[in-house]
């Protein structure tokens, strides 16, 4: 039976540098032999993150956030997956609130409180993170060290794909304000170089997602 993987985009934008590499890695996981089942946070109707209700702390929720809005047939897709690869644009320092209100609940329905068994998910699963942002790749180690750490505790191993330096805009020119903080060149040379080189490590992580 074919692997499934699960592909989060938590990115507003259609075609842009998160929901890019998103699609780069599903399709290596596919090439790889998967099916790949994709969910657009942005695209969703209403739903919140944890909301501390403490249901997932009874016996008989365990591994399952019993909050049921638009994140749950999310949640439940994931749990019975072979691989996530969840993508998000960082936004002032952060990854965006779609990617928070997901994490907070992936997680802390895993989170025991019990100091012998922390976790309660029997059942891990590789995890490919991927951020883009506007700052330079390296800007953000300590913030992608926590995520990736917490993810491999709770949900599975994970790697982390970082694009840097993006281009936000296929014009700079047509802005009403000039956006003198970046070079537009610059930014369209690394897209134009930089760019696919990782795309194709996307390509690579999703297919490595299926095969460990």
């Amino acid at each position: 039976m074919a692997k499934k993987i699960v592909a989060v985009n938590a990115g507003p934008r259609t075609g842009w540098n998160t929901e890019t590499l998103i699609n780069e890695a599903s399709k290596g996981a596919q090439a790889a032999g998967a099916t790949v089942e994709r969910f657009d946070l942005f695209r969703l109707q209403r739903y919140t993150g944890c909301i501390s209700c403490f249901g997932c702390k009874k016996e008989k929720f365990k591994g399952h956030c019993v909050c049921r809005d638009a994140l749950t047939p999310v949640l439940d897709a994931i749990r019975e997956s072979d691989g996530l690869i969840v993508g998000s644009p960082n936004y002032l320092s952060e990854l965006t609130a779609s990617f928070r209100a997901l994490y907070e609940r992936l997680i802390f329905q895993n989170l025991t409180y019990n100091l012998e068994h922390p976790c309660c998910n029997e059942r891990p699963i590789p995890v490919l993170l991927i951020m883009t942002s506007n700052a330079p790749d390296t800007a953000y180690r300590g913030l992608l060290r926590e995520y990736r750490q917490t993810l491999s505790r709770f949900i599975g191993p994970t790697k982390v794909l970082v694009s840097g330096n993006t281009l936000q805009l296929a014009d700079y020119s047509k802005t009403d304000w000039e956006w003198t903080m970046f070079d537009p060149k610059a930014k369209i040379k690394r897209r134009e170089t930089v760019f696919p080189q990782e795309c194709r490590q996307a390509y690579r992580l999703g297919e490595e997602l299926v095969t460990l």
